[in-house]
């Protein structure tokens, strides 16, 4: 059923003024809505500049029949989906590599002898190898004088154009040249689904996996893809000792995200995709918070 939220609001601009309004009604396309992301709704409704502080009061949801079509509470109209597993404290990514370590490097405990009572901090140590979680291949992980990641440009992981091709891991195991012919694939970011990520963090997921075959990764290759990413244990057969599409991507500046997920929630395009890793000198391999912005009608 259509909602539609009632509510009084006080803004204050930085350039001086308020503006103060009584029993305002916004069509909302969810049931609940924070008061966060109902005051940039009604910034963004009432195209206002300046703002600073917006307070919402008396702010009730209930259900009436929308008369316009609501804006809604997504940036730009856009949808955000999270292509990232979470990291926590003794994930096993890949078997034979350490876990990670997640502690207190501070505990808010110890914090109370630096700070005044009701301040407290947490400061964290994190300790692991760099291919943990979903992560970011960059040239310098396969070759010495191949780009790392403080060499490699924002452009090359950030608002890639998307398309992604699903080859069930129930179909095949190898995703080849004949699996990605007749999509549009040159300068994009190619997703390839296999739904392998539904075994993530269990024992099946570290073997006999889905990967690309080394044709597949020439044939991406020649046709200048930004990037290629997998929900899969490795993008490479890690049943042999050979690295094939490492080597054929990586040797041609493609970047390589491995262990995605979600991409179940993507259509096969009409969307962007993100996966930014820290600026580290010297590191080949980080992970990222992959994701993939979905524009709305």
């Amino acid at each position: 059923m259509d909602k539609r939220v009632k509510f009084n609001f006080e803004i204050y601009f930085t350039n001086g003024g308020s503006l103060k309004g009584q029993d305002f009604r916004l069509d909302i396309a969810t049931d609940t809505i924070s008061d966060k992301e109902l005051a940039d709704y009604l910034v963004a409704d009432m195209r206002l500049l300046m703002v600073g502080w917006v307070e919402i009061l008396n702010k009730i949801v209930f259900a009436e029949p929308h008369k316009r079509k609501p804006i809604g509470t997504k940036t730009a109209n856009s949808l955000l989906i999270d292509l990232s597993h979470t990291i926590e404290h003794g994930l096993v990514t890949y078997k034979g590599l350490p876990a990670p370590i997640v502690c207190d490097y501070l505990s808010r405990e110890d914090s109370k002898k630096f700070y005044e009572e009701g301040t407290e901090f947490q400061i964290g140590k994190i300790e692991m190898v760099t291919n943990t979680g979903t992560y970011l291949d960059c040239p310098f992980h396969r070759f010495p004088d191949g780009k790392d990641l403080s060499e490699v440009g924002l452009e090359a992981f950030t608002d890639l154009e998307g398309i992604k091709i699903s080859v069930s891991f129930s179909e095949t195991l190898a995703v080849t040249k004949q699996h990605l012919e007749g999509f549009e694939i040159r300068n994009r970011a190619v997703l390839i689904h296999t739904d392998w990520s539904n075994h993530w963090n269990t024992e099946k997921y570290y073997e006999n996996h889905p990967y690309l075959t080394q044709e597949a990764a020439e044939y991406l290759r020649d046709c200048q893809v930004k990037l290629v990413g997998i929900d899969s244990h490795n993008i490479d057969n890690t049943q042999t000792n050979t690295r094939p599409v490492h080597s054929t991507l990586l040797g041609a500046e493609i970047l390589i995200v491995e262990h995605l997920c979600n991409l179940y929630l993507l259509p096969q395009d009409g969307f962007t995709f993100s996966a930014i890793p820290p600026k580290f000198k010297g590191v080949g391999t980080f992970p990222v918070r992959a994701l993939a912005k979905l524009q709305q009608a």
